[in-house]
Formats: structure tokens, sequence, C-alpha cells
């Protein structure tokens, strides 16, 4: 029974490392390919690529776990009755959408600002 869960354990990390290395050769690759054609940029190597990508998880939700609601309204929303709901979306509608719903502006829209102008 121990070495059924040390196979188990191994097969774990070895797919772990098999996909880990898959996906910072796939920045590697998507880098140095695009990068430095586009924007001048110089190409990295792959330790670069997997800091790379473990940066962008960090930045960009990887501490979150995997899967479940986005943004910091998704758990709350879940939580609560179709009523509040409702009453919680016609709220942030009133106070972000100024438009009816032909595509007019409605009378409470705040008014136009000028364009901006560059004094310099």
């Amino acid at each position: 029974m121990e070495q059924r869960k040390e196979f188990r354990a191994f097969k774990i990390l070895l797919i772990m490392v098999i996909l880990v290395a898959g996906f910072g050769s796939a920045v590697l690759y998507l880098w140095n390919w695009l990068m430095p054609a586009i924007f001048g940029l110089p190409a990295i190597t792959f330790w670069q690529a997997l800091g790379l990508m473990g940066l962008s998880w960090l930045l960009f939700g990887g501490l979150r776990g995997f899967g479940g609601p986005r943004g910091p309204w998704g758990g709350h929303l879940r939580h609560m009755s179709p009523e509040e709901r409702e009453r919680f979306r016609a709220g942030m509608r009133g106070r972000w959408c100024h438009h009816d719903k032909s595509g007019e502006k409605s009378e409470d829209a705040p008014a136009e600002q000028p364009p901006y102008r560059d004094f310099a």
C-alpha cells in the first residue's frame, strides 16, 4: 500500500514538472519569437521565462485557486437572493451607466467634459 502512494506521488510530481517545463518553453519560444521583432526587446533564457511565468501567475490571479468566482463581487453576488442581486445591479447601473435602454443619455447623466487640450 505504501508503494502505491509513493508511485502516485511520483506520478503527480512528474506531471507537474512536465507541465511547468512545457509552459515555460511555450513562454520562452513565444517571447523570443515575438518580442524582439515587435518591440526590440532582448531574447530571454528558459529560467527567465519560468520567472516571467511565475510573475504573471502572481500578478494576474494565481493565488485565488482554481475556478470559482472571479472579481471582487463574485462571491458576494452568489450568496444574495435574486431580489437583492437585482437591487444591487440596479444601484450599480444607476451609479455607473447613464444611458437608458434605447442608448440615449438620461437626464441624470453628468455633463459632457470638454475635450482634453494640451497647452504645451
